[in-house]
Order: C-alpha cells, then structure tokens, then sequence
C-alpha cells in the first residue's frame, strides 16, 4: 500500500507511474485519496484542539470547587458536557475518513520502478536475458501430459475424479522426480543462506491482506468460509507475515527465508488448450524464497535472487529466458519484476517457471514491518520474494526436454535425489 504521505508530497510521480500501469481514474481516485487525507487530518486537529480545551476547563472547573465557586463550577461542567459530545462526534468522523482513505489506499498499486517500460501486456514484456540450448526432439516429440500417461507417473483423470480438474496425481518416479525436485530445491536455497521455514497452509485475512492479495485477488483464493480462512497461493503469504508488526534493527538484515508449501489458486477462467496437463493447476507444489532488506540493498539483493535462480536452471540445464516485465503486466503489489520462462520443446512455448519482485514498503506499510535506521528513526523495510521454484513446470520441461526413444532421462543433478537415472 503506498504511503498516503508520499502521494501527498508526490502526486505527479504516482500518477506517471501509475499511467505506466494504463491504471483507470488514476487522477480521480488520487483527488480522492488527497481530499480524504485532507478531511482526516482536519479532524484529528479539531479533535485535539477540543480535548485540549476539555482538559483545561476539567482544571478549572477542580479549582472553582477548591475555592467555593459552585455556580461557575456547574457552568463549566456544563460546557464540559457539550465537548465531549462534540469530541464524540469528531471521533467518529475521524474513523469514518480513516476508513474511507483506506480503502482508496488498497485500490491503489505499486508505483513502477523507473527501469519498467509502459505497456499494456505480456506482449509489451522485455527479454532481457536467454541461456540454454533448445534440444531437436524430432517431430515425434511428445507433450508432457503424453508422456505422464505413457510412462504412468501423473494421472489426470484419477485427480479429476477425486476432486476436479486441476488436482492430478503423481504415481511411482513421477511421485519421487517431484518430492526430489522440492529437496533440490530447498537444498539450494539453504545452501544460498536461507533459513528453511514450515509455515501453515492456511492464513488469516489480516495476512492475506497484508501480503496485497485482498482485497485485490479475492476470487482467485479458496476461502474457507466457517473459519474464514484463505487457503494460500504462495508461501510468501505466510512467510512475510511472520515478521507483520516487527521493528526490526539495522543489523538484523538481510532476513532471508525459504520455505516449501502446496499452493492453491482457483484460476477462475483459465480454459483452452494452453491450461492443458501441468501448465495450470489448482493446486501445485513450489518452493519459495523470501527477503526482508534495507531499502538501500534490495535492489541489489533482487539481482542476487535473479541469478540464484539462473544458477539452478542452468544446473538443470533447461533453456530459459527472462523478462523483465512491463507496467501492464506487473502485479499489483511489485515495484520491479523479473519473470523467468522455460522454454517447452513439445509444446513449442514458454511457460512462466518464476517470478522475483521487489516490493519496496509497499507490502511492509500494510505489515507495519519496519527497521531503526542509523539516526534512530523507524522507517519501512522492503520485502521481496521470488519463486525457487514452482514446480509443475518445471516438470512439465524436464519430461519434454529430456525425452528420448527410451524413455525420459533425469537432469544429473537430480538423480542422487530420485535414485534413479531414467524413466522407462
């Protein structure tokens, strides 16, 4: 959420930045935000100017009773009486204007950092980077979800019928390549100097509002409605909340954590040939990496977490490129995001592998995450996170890419996880 200060003092930055999110009435919903702002803080004062006058006549009137002065005693008490109306009414202005300035906050995205471009979609997105040699499979290259039923490692259909669409089975090595996968991968990032977390599966609305996904992507959460209770897209829910209203000190950064969770997304409108076996799921496996940073490091640290990840693709030795995204196609909560895509010899496409984003204070002004600086002061920490990896497909790229007439081969650097060096 952006700092109602910082647009005040700013107006002309957020709305250009804004223009590169192509962000309807942004100028409208800013004019709002301000005259709102204006509305509080015009409160606060004539509420701690009546309070003041309050206190300050409760004086008095102690002192007419001390020296026998009924009469005018009682005439003050009754002006006391008409204050506290008055504040009462004030105090339930200033929370209304409160309330209303919040809600226009969390309309309002991240500000883009300079380096994003203005567009419209993934279209308009940046490649910035490609290493990778793309394998000549033939033309009998099979897709993955051909594969995962010719060598009977997913099923499909079995999830279709125990859920729905969206929730496969993973049976035998299938089974075991993804459990190995999610070790690799937790391996890596310890190995990188994240500490390893087990966080919960299921968050509260304060968390979920606070990491950005409420109020804006309600409908793409599975809501335990009883309980109210979100089940969750990405650890980075839960893991940031685990420092929501710390005042952290300069020394404690970099905070780095990694964490492994199910994640569940409700996809709502995903249909057609491209959501076909694990390109889209309802429910899929990811390990995710997260950074709680001083404002002046976290853009050095989002190019470390970039090549952390470039550094496990190239161990996998699978062809990827990365994008760097443009306003259009940037989340809602990200100052600056980098998507990396894995190329899919079999289906002749790039699909979206991970994703590293900087949030600047945007997510820690809602946490109330903040740090003392070096004169003493509390300002806002920047949060960022990216995906280390989701898994689906990157399973999806290993059974395509390394298939061969005899069966799938295993990335060398994953066999002593699996325990075996092919699928047949």
């Amino acid at each position: 959420m952006l700092q109602v200060q910082f647009i005040r003092e700013n107006k002309n930055i957020v709305l250009e930045g804004l223009a590169k999110r192509n962000f309807a009435n942004a100028e409208a919903i800013i004019e709002q935000v301000l005259t709102a702002d204006e509305n509080r803080r015009a409160t606060q004062v004539a509420l701690d100017t009546t309070l003041a006058e309050s206190n300050k006549i409760s004086k008095e009137i102690g002192g007419f009773f001390k020296s026998g002065e009924i009469q005018k005693a009682n005439l003050l008490k009754e002006k006391t009486g008409q204050l506290k109306e008055k504040s009462k009414e004030l105090s339930e202005s200033l929370v209304a204007f409160a309330n209303e300035l919040q809600a226009l906050l969390y309309q309002i995205p991240n500000i883009p950092h300079s380096s994003v471009k203005a567009g419209t979609s993934a279209e308009d997105n940046e490649n910035i980077f490609s290493e990778g040699a793309i394998p000549d499979l033939g033309d009998h290259a099979l897709p993955h979800w051909e594969l995962a039923k010719k060598y009977d490692i997913i099923d499909f259909e079995l999830g279709t019928k125990i859920t729905g669409a969206g929730f496969p089975v993973y049976k035998g090595k299938g089974a075991r390549l993804q459990r190995a996968l999610i070790n690799y991968f937790l391996d890596k990032n310890t190995e990188a100097g994240y500490t390893e977390v087990q966080v919960p599966h299921l968050v509260n609305e304060e968390s979920a509002t606070c990491t950005g996904q409420l109020p804006d992507k309600e409908g793409q959460m599975y809501h335990v409605t009883e309980d109210d209770l979100y089940l969750i897209p990405t650890a980075e829910v839960p893991i940031t909340n685990m420092f929501r209203g710390n005042l952290l000190q300069e020394s404690a950064f970099p905070i780095c954590c990694t964490g492994y969770t199910p994640c569940f997304r409700r996809e709502a409108g995903s249909y057609g040939a491209h959501v076909r076996g694990l390109n889209r799921l309802h429910q899929f496996d990811k390990v995710e990496i997260v950074r709680i940073e001083h404002p002046e490091k976290s853009y050095e640290a989002l190019d470390g977490m970039v090549e952390h990840i470039k550094n496990i693709l190239r161990e996998l030795k699978l062809p990827y490129r990365i994008l760097r995204l443009c306003g259009g196609d940037t989340g809602f909560t990200a100052a600056l995001t980098f998507d990396f895509e894995l190329f899919s010899t079999a289906q002749d496409r790039w699909l979206e592998i991970s994703s590293a984003s900087n949030f600047e204070t945007f997510q820690a002004n809602r946490l109330k995450l903040r740090f003392k600086n070096a004169e003493g002061k509390s300002e806002f920490a920047h949060t960022l996170n990216g995906s280390s990896l989701a898994l689906p497909r990157v399973l999806a790229g290993i059974l395509e890419n390394y298939q061969t007439e005899d069966g799938i081969k295993i990335p060398d650097v994953l066999i002593p996880y699996c325990g075996f060096d092919m699928i047949k």
